[in-house]
């Protein structure tokens, strides 16, 4: 019999993520377990597979997003809330190419022509992205370019910061575990989230083009596998690096998007409002202090 893949990344103080080659993923702590006893107490060596690798990765961002699901806000969707997701998306997607490239180069020089080939493309895919949002915000009236150039959610900021600094590293590596954390989580966004964005919108505009290519009706979910491919064909070092970044990353996402969902309407109007110093026309007919007051995170029936 075969013996299948198994591996093991260590990412939060004492817990291991540990996955097989056939799916099953669990967490592990050693407990009162003696160091040499523990088989899991030594950064794995061996190969990694499609299998497991999946397992860690997808392990990591639970793991990540689990430390706020207490907490975690589930308000009702509203067109203010949505003209900040827009913004959040374009600074997160507009420096992507570039960075990218950079940690491309980084590996060239490095003598790692795959990694760094792996990375050309990613940046070629996600070229352009940036623009699907503006496109989206001016289809909601709203001037995006002037917006993004005076307003970066609270939220996202941190992410962007991360990512550029993973790009920047002598050995950037961490930088697919970051994307791998975005695409993973935008790959979950089904039809009907995007059916639920599309009934705020006003009449009949269509300001969905970025959720649409970043959900699982665009190539996000190719990506997702794509990546999961390539990265259980690296060497083990590798594959830990990446691994601990998701998890790093899911932690960023997490508290970063809870932090923006936990802002009333009014509160994101504010803020909107003050970069642009001017009213927001198709958001006023959802501002709070004028709808009969009614919930701050709902729109008005």
């Amino acid at each position: 019999m075969t013996r299948q893949v198994t591996e093991w990344v260590n990412v939060a103080g004492d817990i291991s993520i540990i996955a097989r080659e056939s799916g099953e993923v669990w967490f592990h702590t050693p407990g009162g377990t003696e160091e040499n006893m523990d088989p899991f107490s030594a950064p794995m060596t061996g190969v990694g597979s499609a299998g497991s690798m999946v397992g860690l990765l997808d392990g990591a961002i639970n793991l990540g997003f689990a430390t706020i699901e207490k907490k975690l806000a589930r308000p009702d969707p509203t067109l203010v809330g949505y003209v900040v997701a827009l913004v959040g998306a374009y600074h997160t997607s507009v420096d992507t190419p570039r960075n990218l490239r950079r940690a491309a180069r980084r590996f060239n020089d490095l003598g790692r022509p795959e990694v760094a080939d792996y990375l050309e493309e990613r940046a070629r895919e996600e070229s352009g992205h940036d623009r699907l949002a503006l496109k989206d915000l001016r289809a909601l009236g709203v001037p995006g370019e002037r917006l993004v150039a005076k307003f970066i959610p609270e939220g996202i900021e941190p992410l962007c910061k991360r990512f550029y600094d993973l790009c920047v590293q002598d050995y950037p590596i961490g930088c697919i575990g970051y994307s791998y954390c975005l695409e993973r989580i935008a790959a979950l966004k089904q039809a009907s989230d995007i059916e639920k964005v599309q009934a705020i919108c006003p009449g009949d505009i269509d300001a969905t083009r970025f959720l649409r290519s970043h959900s699982s009706l665009g190539s996000e979910a190719n990506h997702v596998e794509e990546t999961i491919k390539f990265v259980a064909s690296l060497p083990a070092n590798d594959r830990i690096s990446i691994v601990r970044e998701t998890y790093e990353s899911a932690l960023i996402l997490a508290e970063g998007y809870n932090h923006e969902l936990l802002k009333s309407e009014a509160e994101m109007l504010e803020e909107l409002e003050q970069a642009l110093g001017e009213a927001l026309p198709p958001c006023r007919s959802l501002h709070p202090l004028k709808g009969g007051g009614h919930d701050a995170r709902r729109p008005a029936a």
